[in-house]
């Protein structure tokens, strides 16, 4: 997630605590989840954590981190080496995303931009799909000035893509405001693309069309673990499933 929306949801959750306004419910999905919600847990990072004590997460009981790798075509996140690998050396599954910029070059170009600065994949049973972070503009339009067509036409574009380069169908981060907003709330990638849904809530809400369940539910921005606290909607050995994307 990028460090500004992440501040945003922050505040949105005390607002809602503090006023109950419909504003703050709309932006993020209202306040986070006094407990994690059942699941396997987990966790995200990018450079706002800097280098990440993985051991004590792990002890906490991290077991599966996504660690943003790119943004756009312009910026690789300088902590990735530390989090990443660091992440798979104390025994997490690990991933990595990308933070999209409809907005500055099309979604294959940044697909292989991601890949080629560490978006990729390999079939060790402890690396997830790379996951394409699709949300809120914190440069400007919500929508990135593109039209809910358009929006969708720039997702398959880097989808495709990134299936091209890694043969697995990318993870897709977002909110469901956001997504009905500015895709008119398609069901096209439900079918392949697994769903990392954002919600501070103490429950995941509304999905976006086309997805029965999420996979991973981002449910609140601080908690026991370095960055925002995740679960992951079933048993390690199903995340050992998508890892693989079959048996190892």
């Amino acid at each position: 997630m990028h460090e500004s929306i992440r501040s945003a949801l922050r505040a949105a959750g005390a607002a809602l605590l503090a006023t109950v306004t419909v504003a703050a419910a709309a932006l993020s999905g209202t306040a986070p989840a006094s407990a994690a919600p059942a699941g396997l847990p987990g966790m995200d990072v990018s450079s706002h954590q800097g280098n990440v004590n993985w051991s004590g997460a792990w002890a906490n009981g991290a077991r599966f981190a996504y660690v943003k790798a790119t943004e756009g075509t312009y910026y690789t996140n300088p902590y990735f080496a530390q989090q990443y690998n660091g992440s798979y050396n104390v025994g997490m599954i690990r991933g990595s995303y990308h933070f999209a910029r409809p907005d500055t070059t099309s979604g294959a170009v940044q697909a292989n931009y991601f890949v080629d600065h560490g978006g990729g994949w390999s079939k060790d049973g402890r690396t997830l799909p790379g996951a394409l972070d699709i949300e809120y503009n914190p440069y400007g339009a919500t929508c990135y000035g593109l039209s809910q067509a358009s929006m969708r036409s720039w997702i398959a574009s880097f989808v495709n893509q990134y299936y091209a380069r890694t043969g697995r169908w990318a993870t897709i981060y977002t909110t469901t405001d956001w997504w009905s907003t500015c895709t008119g709330n398609t069901s096209q990638f439900a079918a392949n693309n697994p769903l990392w849904i954002a919600r501070y809530s103490s429950s995941v809400g509304t999905l976006p069309a086309g997805w029965g369940t999420y996979s991973f539910w981002q449910w609140s921005s601080s908690g026991v673990f370095p960055g925002d606290q995740n679960v992951w909607n079933g048993s390690l050995d199903r995340l050992r499933v998508l890892a693989c994307n079959g048996p190892c």
